[in-house]
């Protein structure tokens, strides 16, 4: 194999050249390889972590359910199937990961925001589901690819 110079390149270079270029965007897809991969394991976390503990919870569920409690896991029963879409097709399925950022960021500032600038935030029933959110729009900032999105879903338009 040759490098960019014509050079002939060892398997060690070989090696070192497929390692970067994992890095680099291809313009087919409009990301890098390793972010692709990054979203298919963020979709397989959100099915494994989320769907194990909303279906365990759905199928173990004695009585009736509360309205909203009934609405909060058919959501995230509903995102947990739909992220198995999202191992499959990683850049089709980015407006699931949007709708994720989108709640979560609502959620912290409705809920958590007022409840930690009157210090009474800790201890509360929100405290947990703070810290899990909080964690998850860290984790949504890092693996959601914003140069695609910004190109893809904003600027982009049709008439």
């Amino acid at each position: 194999m040759k490098n960019s110079t014509g050079q002939t390149v060892g398997p060690q270079e070989r090696s070192k050249q497929s390692i970067k270029n994992i890095f680099n965007v291809n313009p087919a897809i409009g990301v890098s390889r390793f972010r692709f991969y990054l979203l298919r394991f963020f979709y397989v976390v959100n099915v494994v972590l989320l769907g194990g503990t909303v279906w365990s919870e759905i199928f173990m569920h004695a009585g009736l359910w509360e309205p909203m409690p009934g609405v909060a896991f058919s959501f995230w029963a509903a995102f947990s199937l739909l992220a198995i879409l999202g191992i499959l097709h990683p850049l089709k399925m980015i407006p699931l990961l949007l709708v994720q950022f989108s709640y979560k960021a609502i959620w912290l500032t409705i809920v958590a925001y007022p409840l930690w600038s009157a210090n009474h935030l800790t201890g509360s029933s929100a405290q947990e589901l703070t810290a899990i959110n909080f964690k998850g729009i860290i984790a949504d900032l890092l693996v959601i690819p914003w140069p695609y999105v910004l190109k893809n879903y904003i600027l982009k338009y049709k008439y």
